[in-house]
Protein backbone atom coordinates (compact mmCIF):
# COMPACT_ATOMS: atom_id res chain seq x y z
CA UNK A 1 0.00 0.00 0.00
CA UNK A 2 3.35 2.65 0.69
CA UNK A 3 4.40 1.69 -2.67
CA UNK A 4 1.21 2.50 -4.09
CA UNK A 5 0.39 5.59 -2.28
CA UNK A 6 3.82 6.98 -3.04
CA UNK A 7 3.57 6.20 -6.95
CA UNK A 8 0.16 8.26 -6.75
CA UNK A 9 2.17 11.11 -5.02
CA UNK A 10 4.81 11.06 -7.09
CA UNK A 11 2.31 11.52 -10.65
CA UNK A 12 0.38 13.89 -8.34
CA UNK A 13 3.78 15.90 -7.86
CA UNK A 14 5.04 16.05 -11.44
CA UNK A 15 1.36 17.73 -12.47
CA UNK A 16 3.02 20.75 -10.43
CA UNK A 17 5.76 21.06 -12.68
CA UNK A 18 5.85 23.66 -15.47
CA UNK A 19 6.45 23.17 -19.07
CA UNK A 20 8.12 26.39 -20.62
CA UNK A 21 10.78 27.86 -21.75
CA UNK A 22 10.97 31.22 -19.83
CA UNK A 23 8.89 31.87 -16.90
CA UNK A 24 8.91 34.51 -14.02
CA UNK A 25 9.80 34.23 -10.47
CA UNK A 26 9.07 37.41 -8.51
CA UNK A 27 9.32 39.35 -11.34
CA UNK A 28 12.28 38.22 -12.15
CA UNK A 29 12.95 36.22 -15.55
CA UNK A 30 14.02 33.10 -15.77
CA UNK A 31 14.70 30.54 -18.60
CA UNK A 32 15.01 26.57 -18.81
CA UNK A 33 18.26 25.47 -18.13
CA UNK A 34 17.59 21.31 -17.14
CA UNK A 35 14.95 19.67 -18.27
CA UNK A 36 13.16 16.49 -16.56
CA UNK A 37 16.06 16.18 -13.96
CA UNK A 38 14.82 13.66 -11.35
CA UNK A 39 15.05 14.36 -7.30
CA UNK A 40 14.22 12.19 -4.36
CA UNK A 41 11.16 14.39 -1.98
CA UNK A 42 9.91 13.16 1.39
CA UNK A 43 6.21 13.21 1.86
CA UNK A 44 4.38 11.85 4.61
CA UNK A 45 4.05 7.93 2.88
CA UNK A 46 7.69 8.04 2.09
CA UNK A 47 10.37 9.27 -0.46
CA UNK A 48 9.08 9.80 -4.33
CA UNK A 49 11.44 10.00 -7.39
CA UNK A 50 10.00 12.57 -9.46
CA UNK A 51 11.17 14.62 -12.58
CA UNK A 52 11.44 18.07 -12.67
CA UNK A 53 12.34 21.08 -14.63
CA UNK A 54 14.87 23.95 -13.52
CA UNK A 55 15.38 27.31 -14.19
CA UNK A 56 17.82 30.23 -14.25
CA UNK A 57 17.79 33.62 -14.58
CA UNK A 58 19.67 34.94 -17.82
CA UNK A 59 23.64 35.74 -17.07
CA UNK A 60 24.00 33.46 -13.86
CA UNK A 61 22.14 33.12 -10.47
CA UNK A 62 20.50 30.47 -8.64
CA UNK A 63 18.64 27.69 -10.46
CA UNK A 64 14.68 27.36 -9.10
CA UNK A 65 12.52 24.62 -9.58
CA UNK A 66 8.66 25.48 -10.34
CA UNK A 67 7.11 22.53 -8.80
CA UNK A 68 8.51 22.91 -5.19
CA UNK A 69 7.22 26.77 -5.50
CA UNK A 70 4.08 25.62 -6.45
CA UNK A 71 4.03 22.80 -4.31
CA UNK A 72 5.71 24.93 -1.04
CA UNK A 73 8.72 22.23 -0.32
CA UNK A 74 9.72 23.22 2.79
CA UNK A 75 13.76 22.44 2.89
CA UNK A 76 14.08 21.79 -0.47
CA UNK A 77 12.93 17.79 0.55
CA UNK A 78 9.96 17.71 2.32
CA UNK A 79 6.14 18.16 1.64
CA UNK A 80 4.52 20.31 3.41
CA UNK A 81 2.83 17.70 4.61
CA UNK A 82 5.74 15.43 5.97
CA UNK A 83 7.18 18.96 7.19
CA UNK A 84 4.30 19.57 9.16
CA UNK A 85 4.71 16.70 11.03
CA UNK A 86 8.44 16.82 11.48
CA UNK A 87 8.21 20.02 12.70
CA UNK A 88 5.41 18.81 15.48
CA UNK A 89 6.87 16.03 16.66
CA UNK A 90 10.32 17.83 16.67
CA UNK A 91 8.07 20.26 19.10
CA UNK A 92 8.33 17.34 21.84
CA UNK A 93 10.79 15.18 20.86
CA UNK A 94 14.43 14.82 19.98
CA UNK A 95 15.72 14.68 16.47
CA UNK A 96 16.88 11.18 17.43
CA UNK A 97 13.17 10.12 18.82
CA UNK A 98 11.27 11.62 15.96
CA UNK A 99 13.15 9.64 13.55
CA UNK A 100 12.40 6.49 15.31
CA UNK A 101 8.99 7.75 15.62
CA UNK A 102 8.77 7.79 11.88
CA UNK A 103 10.28 4.32 11.19
CA UNK A 104 7.91 2.83 13.78
CA UNK A 105 4.58 4.02 11.56
CA UNK A 106 6.45 2.79 8.55
CA UNK A 107 7.38 6.22 6.96
CA UNK A 108 10.52 5.87 5.49
CA UNK A 109 12.70 9.10 4.56
CA UNK A 110 13.36 11.59 7.41
CA UNK A 111 16.52 10.92 9.14
CA UNK A 112 17.74 12.42 12.38
CA UNK A 113 19.26 15.28 10.75
CA UNK A 114 16.83 15.66 8.27
CA UNK A 115 14.52 16.05 11.81
CA UNK A 116 17.16 18.16 13.24
CA UNK A 117 17.68 20.47 9.83
CA UNK A 118 13.70 21.00 9.20
CA UNK A 119 12.75 22.81 12.57
CA UNK A 120 15.71 25.51 11.70
CA UNK A 121 14.60 26.12 8.12
CA UNK A 122 10.98 26.57 9.68
CA UNK A 123 11.98 28.84 11.92
CA UNK A 124 14.36 30.85 10.06
CA UNK A 125 11.02 31.76 8.00
CA UNK A 126 9.08 32.31 10.92
CA UNK A 127 11.80 35.18 12.55
CA UNK A 128 11.26 36.99 8.88
CA UNK A 129 7.61 37.03 9.32
CA UNK A 130 7.01 36.66 12.94
CA UNK A 131 5.73 40.54 13.88
CA UNK A 132 3.06 39.94 10.57
CA UNK A 133 2.38 36.11 11.67
CA UNK A 134 1.88 36.94 15.88
CA UNK A 135 -0.59 40.34 14.50
CA UNK A 136 -2.22 37.22 12.33
CA UNK A 137 -3.13 34.99 15.03
CA UNK A 138 -3.93 37.43 17.38
CA UNK A 139 -6.69 38.91 14.61
CA UNK A 140 -8.04 35.30 14.82
CA UNK A 141 -8.64 35.00 18.02
CA UNK A 142 -11.49 36.28 20.80
CA UNK A 143 -11.52 37.40 24.19
CA UNK A 144 -14.28 35.20 26.19
CA UNK A 145 -17.02 37.06 27.03
CA UNK A 146 -16.69 35.79 30.74
CA UNK A 147 -13.14 37.28 31.11
CA UNK A 148 -12.39 39.68 33.51
CA UNK A 149 -9.22 39.70 34.36
CA UNK A 150 -5.80 40.07 32.02
CA UNK A 151 -2.35 39.12 33.78
CA UNK A 152 0.66 38.73 31.96
CA UNK A 153 3.69 37.09 33.63
CA UNK A 154 7.60 37.25 32.91
CA UNK A 155 9.97 34.94 34.14
CA UNK A 156 13.39 33.25 32.80
CA UNK A 157 14.98 29.81 33.19
CA UNK A 158 18.70 28.55 32.77
CA UNK A 159 19.63 26.09 29.67
CA UNK A 160 22.85 24.80 28.54
CA UNK A 161 24.34 27.02 26.10
CA UNK A 162 27.06 25.95 22.97
CA UNK A 163 28.07 29.43 23.14
CA UNK A 164 28.11 29.66 27.05
CA UNK A 165 30.13 26.61 27.57
CA UNK A 166 32.48 27.62 25.10
CA UNK A 167 32.97 30.58 27.06
CA UNK A 168 33.35 28.98 30.33
CA UNK A 169 35.71 26.60 28.77
CA UNK A 170 38.00 29.39 28.10
CA UNK A 171 37.77 31.03 31.82
CA UNK A 172 38.46 27.51 33.25
CA UNK A 173 41.76 27.52 31.39
CA UNK A 174 42.55 30.80 32.70
CA UNK A 175 42.01 30.42 36.05
CA UNK A 176 44.09 26.96 35.78
CA UNK A 177 47.42 28.67 33.88
CA UNK A 178 46.90 31.48 36.87
CA UNK A 179 46.51 28.62 39.72
CA UNK A 180 43.30 30.52 40.79
CA UNK A 181 40.85 28.83 42.74
CA UNK A 182 37.22 27.92 40.45
CA UNK A 183 34.47 29.43 41.26
CA UNK A 184 31.42 27.90 41.56
CA UNK A 185 27.68 28.25 39.48
CA UNK A 186 26.29 26.88 36.86
CA UNK A 187 28.63 27.58 33.93
CA UNK A 188 27.69 27.36 30.38
CA UNK A 189 24.09 28.32 30.96
CA UNK A 190 22.01 30.83 29.69
CA UNK A 191 18.55 32.16 30.04
CA UNK A 192 15.73 31.33 28.04
CA UNK A 193 13.15 33.98 28.91
CA UNK A 194 9.48 32.55 29.58
CA UNK A 195 6.21 34.71 29.19
CA UNK A 196 2.71 34.25 29.94
CA UNK A 197 -0.17 36.61 29.16
CA UNK A 198 -3.18 34.79 30.54
CA UNK A 199 -7.44 35.72 30.73
CA UNK A 200 -9.20 34.70 34.04
CA UNK A 201 -12.67 34.87 35.07
CA UNK A 202 -13.90 35.52 38.76
CA UNK A 203 -16.59 32.64 39.85
CA UNK A 204 -17.16 32.47 43.94
CA UNK A 205 -14.49 35.38 44.19
CA UNK A 206 -11.62 33.26 43.13
CA UNK A 207 -9.72 34.23 39.84
CA UNK A 208 -10.32 31.13 37.33
CA UNK A 209 -7.89 30.76 34.51
CA UNK A 210 -9.57 30.67 30.69
CA UNK A 211 -6.93 30.32 28.52
CA UNK A 212 -3.15 31.20 28.42
CA UNK A 213 -0.84 32.52 25.40
CA UNK A 214 2.71 30.99 25.90
CA UNK A 215 6.08 32.80 24.35
CA UNK A 216 9.80 31.66 24.99
CA UNK A 217 12.42 33.36 23.73
CA UNK A 218 16.78 32.37 23.13
CA UNK A 219 18.78 34.46 25.47
CA UNK A 220 18.55 38.29 24.44
CA UNK A 221 19.58 41.26 25.96
CA UNK A 222 16.85 42.70 28.82
CA UNK A 223 14.33 39.58 26.78
CA UNK A 224 13.59 42.60 24.13
CA UNK A 225 11.64 40.45 21.69
CA UNK A 226 10.06 38.72 24.53
CA UNK A 227 8.52 41.80 26.22
CA UNK A 228 7.74 43.22 22.86
CA UNK A 229 6.07 40.13 22.47
CA UNK A 230 4.22 40.22 25.68
CA UNK A 231 2.98 44.10 25.32
CA UNK A 232 1.82 43.62 21.83
CA UNK A 233 -0.80 40.92 23.35
CA UNK A 234 -1.80 43.15 25.83
CA UNK A 235 -2.37 45.84 23.67
CA UNK A 236 -4.39 43.58 21.32
CA UNK A 237 -6.62 42.23 23.87
CA UNK A 238 -7.38 45.46 25.91
CA UNK A 239 -8.22 47.18 22.33
CA UNK A 240 -10.60 44.25 22.24
CA UNK A 241 -12.14 44.43 25.86
CA UNK A 242 -10.57 47.67 27.68
CA UNK A 243 -12.71 47.15 30.78
CA UNK A 244 -10.34 44.01 31.45
CA UNK A 245 -8.52 44.16 35.14
CA UNK A 246 -4.69 44.02 34.28
CA UNK A 247 -2.54 42.33 36.32
CA UNK A 248 1.35 42.37 35.87
CA UNK A 249 3.00 39.50 37.62
CA UNK A 250 6.81 38.32 38.57
CA UNK A 251 9.34 37.46 40.94
CA UNK A 252 11.42 40.08 42.66
CA UNK A 253 13.65 40.38 40.07
CA UNK A 254 14.48 43.62 38.82
CA UNK A 255 14.74 43.03 35.26
CA UNK A 256 10.98 42.16 35.48
CA UNK A 257 9.43 45.50 36.82
CA UNK A 258 11.90 47.40 34.85
CA UNK A 259 9.64 46.51 31.97
CA UNK A 260 6.54 46.47 33.88
CA UNK A 261 7.24 50.13 34.28
CA UNK A 262 6.44 51.01 30.66
CA UNK A 263 3.64 53.26 29.83
CA UNK A 264 1.02 50.54 29.05
CA UNK A 265 1.48 49.03 32.81
CA UNK A 266 1.08 52.42 35.06
CA UNK A 267 -2.97 51.82 35.86
CA UNK A 268 -1.98 47.91 36.31
CA UNK A 269 -1.94 46.03 39.62
CA UNK A 270 1.51 44.84 40.43
CA UNK A 271 1.69 41.71 42.38
CA UNK A 272 4.75 39.93 42.95
CA UNK A 273 4.61 36.16 42.78
CA UNK A 274 2.87 34.87 46.42
CA UNK A 275 4.95 31.72 46.16
CA UNK A 276 8.36 33.66 45.40
CA UNK A 277 7.55 35.83 48.26
CA UNK A 278 6.64 32.38 50.65
CA UNK A 279 10.08 31.15 49.64
CA UNK A 280 11.88 34.41 50.89
CA UNK A 281 9.70 34.06 54.00
CA UNK A 282 11.25 30.41 54.50
CA UNK A 283 14.82 31.33 53.69
CA UNK A 284 15.11 34.00 56.08
CA UNK A 285 13.34 32.26 58.90
CA UNK A 286 15.88 29.18 58.50
CA UNK A 287 19.10 31.78 58.80
CA UNK A 288 17.43 32.14 62.38
CA UNK A 289 16.01 29.17 63.21
CA UNK A 290 17.77 26.49 61.13
CA UNK A 291 16.21 23.71 58.99
CA UNK A 292 15.28 21.26 60.74
CA UNK A 293 13.62 23.38 63.89
CA UNK A 294 9.92 22.95 64.80
CA UNK A 295 9.60 25.95 66.23
CA UNK A 296 11.03 27.41 62.59
CA UNK A 297 8.52 25.55 60.74
CA UNK A 298 5.28 26.80 63.08
CA UNK A 299 6.33 30.45 62.52
CA UNK A 300 6.57 30.08 59.16
CA UNK A 301 2.92 28.55 58.66
CA UNK A 302 2.01 31.06 60.80
CA UNK A 303 3.23 34.17 59.19
CA UNK A 304 2.59 32.70 55.86
CA UNK A 305 -0.84 32.44 56.72
CA UNK A 306 -0.64 36.41 57.50
CA UNK A 307 1.30 37.62 54.72
CA UNK A 308 -1.72 36.33 52.33
CA UNK A 309 -4.94 36.74 54.38
CA UNK A 310 -4.20 39.65 56.70
CA UNK A 311 -4.54 43.03 55.69
CA UNK A 312 -0.74 44.32 55.44
CA UNK A 313 0.48 41.40 56.12
CA UNK A 314 3.78 42.29 54.77
CA UNK A 315 4.35 44.81 57.66
CA UNK A 316 3.88 42.34 60.00
CA UNK A 317 6.23 39.97 58.24
CA UNK A 318 8.75 42.32 58.06
CA UNK A 319 8.45 43.42 61.38
CA UNK A 320 8.53 40.25 62.37
CA UNK A 321 11.97 39.16 60.33
CA UNK A 322 13.26 42.52 62.01
CA UNK A 323 13.01 41.42 65.27
CA UNK A 324 14.87 38.15 64.37
CA UNK A 325 17.27 39.95 62.82
CA UNK A 326 18.16 42.06 66.12
CA UNK A 327 17.83 39.20 67.66
CA UNK A 328 20.79 37.40 65.60
CA UNK A 329 22.97 40.39 66.23
CA UNK A 330 22.59 40.63 69.65
CA UNK A 331 23.55 37.15 70.04
CA UNK A 332 27.48 35.66 70.05
CA UNK A 333 29.69 34.15 68.03
CA UNK A 334 26.99 34.71 64.65
CA UNK A 335 28.73 34.88 61.66
CA UNK A 336 28.51 37.65 59.44
CA UNK A 337 27.31 35.73 57.05
CA UNK A 338 23.74 34.52 58.45
CA UNK A 339 23.29 38.37 59.75
CA UNK A 340 23.66 39.27 56.08
CA UNK A 341 21.11 37.24 54.83
CA UNK A 342 18.41 37.69 57.14
CA UNK A 343 18.89 41.39 56.47
CA UNK A 344 18.66 40.26 52.47
CA UNK A 345 15.30 38.61 53.33
CA UNK A 346 14.07 41.94 54.93
CA UNK A 347 15.47 44.09 52.83
CA UNK A 348 13.38 41.77 50.18
CA UNK A 349 9.86 42.26 51.70
CA UNK A 350 10.66 46.08 52.44
CA UNK A 351 11.71 46.58 48.52
CA UNK A 352 8.05 44.78 47.24
CA UNK A 353 5.97 45.64 49.78
CA UNK A 354 3.89 47.62 47.19
CA UNK A 355 3.21 44.63 45.40
CA UNK A 356 2.34 42.51 48.08
CA UNK A 357 -0.89 43.69 49.44
CA UNK A 358 -2.37 39.90 49.18
CA UNK A 359 -5.68 40.04 51.28
CA UNK A 360 -6.56 43.01 49.02
CA UNK A 361 -5.94 41.39 45.49
CA UNK A 362 -7.98 38.27 46.76
CA UNK A 363 -10.64 40.07 47.62
CA UNK A 364 -10.69 41.54 44.51
CA UNK A 365 -10.66 38.43 42.83
CA UNK A 366 -7.33 38.88 40.98
CA UNK A 367 -4.55 35.97 40.76
CA UNK A 368 -1.39 36.16 43.01
CA UNK A 369 0.98 33.71 41.74
CA UNK A 370 3.28 32.90 38.52
CA UNK A 371 2.53 29.74 38.37
CA UNK A 372 1.45 30.06 35.14
CA UNK A 373 4.51 31.43 33.88
CA UNK A 374 6.52 28.94 36.00
CA UNK A 375 5.08 25.89 34.42
CA UNK A 376 5.59 27.61 30.88
CA UNK A 377 9.42 27.31 32.03
CA UNK A 378 9.29 24.12 32.79
CA UNK A 379 7.16 23.05 30.05
CA UNK A 380 8.67 25.05 26.78
CA UNK A 381 12.01 24.54 27.75
CA UNK A 382 13.41 22.25 30.73
CA UNK A 383 11.38 19.84 29.50
CA UNK A 384 12.73 19.89 26.29
CA UNK A 385 15.55 21.60 26.35
CA UNK A 386 17.34 20.64 29.46
CA UNK A 387 17.48 16.62 28.85
CA UNK A 388 21.08 15.02 29.38
CA UNK A 389 23.68 15.58 27.57
CA UNK A 390 22.14 18.35 25.57
CA UNK A 391 23.83 21.48 24.52
CA UNK A 392 22.09 24.20 22.40
CA UNK A 393 23.30 26.50 19.72
CA UNK A 394 20.97 28.21 17.04
CA UNK A 395 18.15 25.27 17.12
CA UNK A 396 17.12 27.12 20.31
CA UNK A 397 14.53 29.48 19.28
CA UNK A 398 13.22 27.45 16.59
CA UNK A 399 11.89 24.68 18.60
CA UNK A 400 11.04 27.47 21.74
CA UNK A 401 8.69 28.77 18.56
CA UNK A 402 7.23 25.79 18.01
CA UNK A 403 6.37 24.46 21.15
CA UNK A 404 4.71 28.16 22.21
CA UNK A 405 2.56 27.56 19.01
CA UNK A 406 1.57 24.44 20.36
CA UNK A 407 1.06 25.22 23.72
CA UNK A 408 -0.71 28.05 23.08
CA UNK A 409 -3.01 26.44 20.78
CA UNK A 410 -2.03 28.04 17.84
CA UNK A 411 -0.04 25.31 15.68
CA UNK A 412 -2.82 24.42 13.29
CA UNK A 413 -2.74 28.37 11.89
CA UNK A 414 0.54 29.11 12.68
CA UNK A 415 1.65 25.89 10.94
CA UNK A 416 -0.39 27.02 7.68
CA UNK A 417 0.98 30.39 7.93
CA UNK A 418 4.35 28.89 8.09
CA UNK A 419 3.34 26.11 4.85
CA UNK A 420 1.88 29.53 2.77
CA UNK A 421 5.42 31.26 2.80
CA UNK A 422 6.91 28.68 0.92
CA UNK A 423 4.73 28.63 -1.79
CA UNK A 424 4.82 30.48 -4.82
CA UNK A 425 3.23 30.63 -8.12
CA UNK A 426 5.41 31.07 -10.76
CA UNK A 427 3.94 33.08 -14.28
CA UNK A 428 5.00 31.14 -17.95
CA UNK A 429 6.34 33.96 -20.14
CA UNK A 430 5.33 33.55 -24.09
CA UNK A 431 5.46 35.98 -26.90
CA UNK A 432 1.60 36.96 -28.93
CA UNK A 433 3.16 38.67 -31.97
CA UNK A 434 5.24 41.86 -30.73
CA UNK A 435 3.47 41.53 -26.94
CA UNK A 436 5.00 39.82 -24.27
CA UNK A 437 2.35 37.60 -22.41
CA UNK A 438 2.03 36.20 -19.21
CA UNK A 439 -0.28 33.54 -17.65
CA UNK A 440 -0.90 30.89 -14.84
CA UNK A 441 0.55 27.94 -15.45
CA UNK A 442 -2.01 24.95 -15.96
CA UNK A 443 -1.22 21.71 -14.37
CA UNK A 444 0.30 18.83 -16.31
CA UNK A 445 -2.52 15.55 -17.49
CA UNK A 446 -2.43 12.96 -15.15
CA UNK A 447 -0.87 10.14 -16.35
Amino acid sequence: MRALENEVKAEQLARYDIDAQTIVVAGVTMNLCLKKEKKRFLTSSGPVEVPRNLFRPSGCGKAVCPLELRVGIVGGICTPALARMVGYSMGRMTSAESAALFREFGIEGPSSSTCDRLPKVVGKAWEAHRVEWEEALRAAETVPEEARVLAVSLDGVMVPDKEAQAEAKVKREEKRKSLAKATGGPAGYREVGCGTVSLFAQENGEAKRLQTIRYGRAPEAKKKTLTGQLEAEAKAMLATRPDLFLVALADGAEENWRFFDGPLWAKATKIVDFGHASQHLGAGLVVYYGEESVEGRAEYERLKVILKEQADGVGTVIEALLKLERSLRAKRRVSTRRKELLRRERKYFENQRERMDYAAYIAKGLPIGSGVVEAACKTLATQRMKRSGMSWGDGKQPILTIRSLQQSDRWERGWRLVAASFQETPLVAFDHGRFKCYEQPAFAKAA
